[in-house]
């Protein structure tokens, strides 16, 4: 009898919340960004629901250059994400720890060394999320010369990946021997890599065992052409961002019809898209808690983050009334600026709407209801080629994500979709993902 397919969930928790006004709400914690006993216990809670992963974006930047802007934003406070997660994994036992670091702001070497020992210091639970950079502030704390082109940085992002991936194999199973013999290691199971490339020369041995997961998690959220080609080629884990079905479904297999050209299978790579709940006992008590988000939301906020994802200049200099303008497409994150252009057009909603839509989860789905009626939904998409799982956005926490985990998971397990315990110590053995097929020692 065939095993029943299972579905993975992370937890995505962003300081004061992932709704843009969420810090405002009575019921979070708007300094969550420097407080490391409220990350513990979001950790907890995620444990606690058996969730596979805590994921934890990153920019380094603030979010805004506008001063009165940023002043509106919980997000311009955050812990530097290997650090934070080091003392998360120190105080949890099974749950999985996903940071992101970016291609374009640091080193091959440097960044393999810090997920390795990651990885060591949480028995085998961590991974990288990685990211490009599409934000000309973090540009502007690195380069003089500001934001790379698109293509350049897919190119250095494509050999960085395969120099971490390589260093990750330079050290064997079981190089180094039990203590009280002749040799603290094994020659012939340390590979130095010797790398010349474009962007990186790399000579070395990564100076950490191996993992009990083999390697670290690979995640990517790339959804242009070139990031689903280097998704497709060297990721475990995609966090996708689609509004409807057939946006999901038509992502999920363009994304899995690459693998066979790059020797993997279908279930090499879990595609887990974002999700924002809001849950409710009723469905009226849910779309309450939304409005009352919803109503948080100072326009001049919500528009001004709709206008720096867009590149748009200043969409407030627009009826905020009217129809979005046209724009040409820009350097930054050109994939979901297009997935909120299709949502303007198709929906017919104004500059006003879209920001305040936006503003809700940064173009994720967001799912509004009863437990039943969030399970209904995630179990569509779930049985229908468009997802394997998916990264739990609540808009605000910590009571977002208990409602979730209260409400939510025991209504996925009562339909047999989700675990009830776990079932394996490392991250790659609960994510259901095979040791990659690759020049392991």
């Amino acid at each position: 009898m065939t095993e029943r397919r299972l579905m993975r969930l992370g937890a995505f928790p962003m300081a004061g919340g992932h709704h843009i006004a969420a810090w405002r709400h009575p019921e979070a914690h708007a300094r969550a960004g420097s407080d490391i006993d409220h990350w513990i216990g979001l950790a907890r809670t995620a444990e606690r629901g058996t969730f596979d992963m805590l994921f934890v974006e990153d920019a380094a930047a603030i979010r805004e250059r506008n001063p009165e802007l940023a002043s509106q934003a919980a997000r311009s406070t955050s812990f530097e994400p290997l650090s934070l997660l080091a003392a998360l994994a120190a105080n949890t036992s099974h749950l999985g720890f996903i940071a992101t670091a970016s291609t374009t702001y640091n080193d091959p070497f440097g960044l393999a060394r810090s997920f390795a020992t990651l990885d060591q210091i949480s028995g085998g639970r961590a991974g990288w999320n990685l990211v490009t950079s599409a934000s000309e502030l973090e540009a502007e704390n690195f380069r003089a010369e500001g934001l790379l082109p698109h293509g350049d940085r897919y190119a250095r992002a494509e050999e960085f990946a395969d120099i971490v991936l390589s260093l990750w194999d330079t050290v064997g199973h079981d190089a180094y021997l039990p203590a009280g013999g002749d040799a603290f290691s094994d020659p012939t199971r340390l590979k130095p890599l010797h790398h010349r490339g474009a962007h990186f020369s790399v000579d070395g041995i990564l100076q950490m065992p191996r993992s009990r997961q083999d390697r670290p998690i690979m995640v990517q959220a790339g959804a242009s052409d070139t990031g689903k080609e280097l998704a497709a080629r060297t990721a475990d884990v995609v966090f996708a961002a689609s509004q409807t079905l057939a946006e999901a479904q038509a992502y999920y297999a363009d994304v899995k019809k690459r693998l066979p050209r790059h020797g993997r299978q279908f279930d090499d790579l879990k595609i887990m898209p974002g999700l924002s709940p809001v849950v409710g006992s009723t469905e009226s008590e849910a779309r309450r808690k939304f409005e009352e988000l919803q109503e948080l939301i100072p326009d001049a906020v919500g528009v001004g983050l709709l206008s720096s994802y867009l590149s748009a200049g200043d969409l407030a200099a627009y009826p905020l009334d009217g129809p979005l303008p046209d724009m040409p497409q820009s350097n930054l994150m050109q994939s979901r600026q297009q997935l909120v252009i299709d949502l303007a057009r198709r929906e017919k909603l104004s500059i006003r709407e879209v920001a305040r839509n936006f503003a809700g989860a940064r173009g994720h789905w967001q799912v509004i209801g009863t437990p039943e009626q969030i399970a209904n939904a995630m179990e569509e998409r779930f049985l229908n080629g468009a997802a394997d799982g998916f990264n739990i956005m609540p808009p605000f926490f910590p009571s977002g994500l208990e409602d979730f985990v209260d409400g939510v998971i025991p209504e996925l397990r009562r339909r047999g979709l989700f675990r009830e315990a776990y079932d394996n110590d490392t991250l790659r053995g609960n994510l259901g993902l095979a040791i990659p097929r690759h020049e392991t020692t």
